[in-house]
């Protein structure tokens, strides 16, 4: 137990206030060290000494209290106060961001003018937490959020989650705060956290980017900026955000606002009408078609649309899952291996279509280029769907190898579907029916024998201790089953059991990954989803990656700030698992043994001596947690009280020892 703090004694006070005076050397006033005098009459007039002291009555009353009427308040309209009526037009629920100076004229007006609604200020750690809660919030919604960033420093801490939105083609708004004009920005902090372009810090991972240098000017840009993110492909924007125009006061003629742009969103870009035709042409003609879907459903529609052109060809479907594209329980969802006898394969919204059609071995030489295989037939003919070319930049290698394809549309796949299932429905000669109804038969067959072989595979070490992920993935879909139910994020490998074995139809059951593959994105996003979820109605969980966790780990404060509900079930497998394989794998290909240095795998791939107890990191932020859980009699009961704690409006979690993958 911490030891009760004492109260200083007087003559204690009167030696600190002392030594520190003596330690300013000269150079008190400077740096705010009061001398020994000064320190006497502060006692006198009530006011706090710079010490770590708790304030008395009186000085929190003078920190707290409204300035004299001589203070020389500001009159007139806050430029900042304007900010905030543009952004209340685009209906921005939530605003998740870390406090800091360059923004903290908008700061007080959000909550202060705007009265903390429509955004809602949500609190947060750090600022890769604030822009992943937003990544999150927006794959379970629909509708993106702004972050705040302070300066350089705090745009630079948001990056990675940035990345990851911008990789997983996610919209959000950063506006970063900055002191443009040199002439009036204070030395030393502000300065360092000042720059002439700020935006250049995410430019190359950002649809577009403006700068502000008047009120009209921010109002077009706000606008403009929701309007770019929001049309397809989306992707983040960032805004600079000036402490002086923030500051500004509004004195028009007249005292006219400047006006406000009106939001009309832009149509989505649709396939060429004869690559279209072309390539109903070629599907209405296969005899084997394979449908390859990652980001094709944009909207809860996009399932439905996919649905209704797989059923008319009977053409198998792979869900990357990038998204929830198309529902697992139906006959056509396939693995895939499927693509190996295709003779037409239609990539939609694909992030690596030459990985999808050619398998690729490290063997670990850094001048060899590896082993490469076509998975596909020669005679394989390839079309392509795919929005993300027309936001291509070259810095960062996100549009990965290029692959050459017989049709290839630079458009949005869910926006082009209703066409292309018209014009396959016309192509489709009579003569073909009988083939395509057979290849249906034939699918379901297959589904059913792929169906009962995960469930034989889920079934092996079910009783091991450590926990195997399948049996963590299926307790958890036991306890969860009968609620709706939404997977916000499955960080680290668990064998891909939740989208193998738990039965996703709905669009917000499966969110996808990060995108750019960031450590640190889980549970932020799980985190920003739950908040979206909680105001749908729907029970958030997520399987939580130790690693993970703990780049991020400030954001569980966060989800018990502003209770927001969630099942965080830990994947704690105490180590970096990949990287064990890659350490384990670089020794063989040299043909010499791992030095382990120690009996938890490679050195710098574990977690663990001491262990991290993640269930009281979780406690100590507000969390009910449990754990750690071992054996796996025990794991089911432990939902179930999780469970209940989480429909009751609080975030839990469980702390699981679970086997590497």
């Amino acid at each position: 137990m911490q030891e009760e703090q004492k109260p200083v004694k007087p003559a204690r006070r009167k030696f600190l206030n002392n030594m520190l005076a003596s330690s300013a050397a000269g150079v008190a006033g400077a740096t705010g060290v009061m001398t020994s005098t000064q320190s006497k009459a502060a006692e006198a007039t009530g006011a706090r000494a710079p010490t770590a002291l708790p304030p008395s009555v009186k000085a929190m009353e003078n920190e707290k209290g409204m300035p004299p009427p001589d203070f020389g308040r500001v009159g007139g309209v806050a430029g900042s106060d304007f900010m905030v009526d543009v952004i209340k037009t685009l209906d921005i629920k939530y605003l998740p961001s870390n406090c800091a100076s360059s923004f903290r004229s908008i700061h007080e007006s959000l909550i202060d003018y705007g009265g903390n609604v429509m955004p809602e200020y949500i609190s947060c750690m750090h600022e890769e937490s604030a822009a992943a809660m937003a990544h999150g919030y927006f794959k379970a919604s629909g509708k993106p959020l702004i972050t705040l960033c302070h300066g350089t420093v705090g745009l630079m801490h948001a990056t990675m989650a940035v990345y990851n939105a911008w990789c997983d083609r996610v919209p959000m708004i950063i506006m970063g705060g900055n002191d443009a004009d040199a002439a009036f920005r204070p030395p030393m902090v502000p300065t360092y956290h000042a720059a002439q372009d700020i935006n250049g810090i995410v430019r190359e991972y950002t649809k577009w980017d403006d700068a502000p240098v008047s009120l009209h000017h921010f109002s077009q840009s706000m606008v403009k900026a929701y309007k770019v993110a929001m049309t397809p492909p989306y992707g983040p924007v960032a805004i600079s955000l000036d402490m002086g125009l923030q500051s500004e006061i509004i004195r028009e003629k007249g005292g006219r606002m400047p006006s406000i742009p009106r939001y009309i969103p832009s149509s989505p870009p649709q396939g060429d009408t004869g690559a279209v035709k072309e390539a109903a042409r070629l599907l209405a003609n296969a005899v084997n078609p394979v449908i390859v879907a990652d980001r094709s459903a944009r909207t809860p529609a996009g399932i439905g649309l996919l649905v209704q052109l797989a059923e008319l060809l009977q053409a198998r479907v792979v869900d990357q899952g990038s998204r929830m594209n198309f529902p697992n329980t139906h006959h056509l969802s396939s693995p895939a291996s499927v693509i190996a006898n295709a003779d037409v394969i239609l990539g939609l919204e694909l992030s690596d279509f030459w990985g999808t059609v050619n398998q690729y071995t490290d063997n670990g030489l850094h001048d060899s280029a590896g082993t490469q295989v076509s998975r596909i037939k020669p005679e394989a003919r390839l079309i392509s769907i795919n929005s993300s070319e027309l936001i291509t930049k070259s810095n960062y290698q996100d549009f990965q190898r290029p692959q050459e394809v017989d049709v290839q549309m630079p458009a949005d796949a869910e926006a082009t579907l209703p066409a292309l299932i018209e014009a396959v429905r016309s192509a489709i000669p009579n003569s073909a029916k009988d083939a395509i109804a057979k290849r249906g038969e034939e699918a379901k067959k297959a589904y059913l024998q792929v169906k009962i072989a995960n469930q034989q595979a889920a079934a092996v070490a079910w009783n091991a201790s450590p926990i195997s992920t399948a049996r963590l993935c299926m307790e958890t879909f036991q306890a969860i089953k009968h609620l709706d139910w939404s997977l916000v994020a499955s960080e680290g490998n668990v064998s891909n059991w939740p989208n193998r074995l738990w039965p996703m139809e709905k669009h917000y059951q499966w969110l996808g990954r990060s995108g750019g593959f960031g450590v640190g994105y889980g549970a932020p996003a799980s985190v920003g989803a739950a908040l979206a979820n909680r105001d749908a109605g729907r029970f958030s969980v997520s399987i939580q990656s130790d690693g993970d966790l703990m780049f991020a780990p400030g954001v569980l404060w966060t989800a018990a700030k502003h209770k927001i509900p969630l099942l965080s079930v830990m994947h704690n497998n105490r180590g970096w698992h990949q990287e064990v394989m890659h350490i384990q794998r670089m020794a063989n290909f040299r043909n010499r043994k791992v030095n382990n240095g120690n009996d938890m795998g490679p050195i710098g791939t574990s977690i663990q001596n001491p262990d991290i107890e993640y269930h009281k990191l979780a406690e100590s932020m507000g969390w009910w947690a449990k754990g750690p859980i071992k054996d796996p009699s025990k794991l089911a009961s432990a939902l179930k009280e999780a469970v209940e704690v989480v429909k009751s409006g609080q975030p839990a979690l469980l702390n699981v020892w679970t086997q590497p993958r």
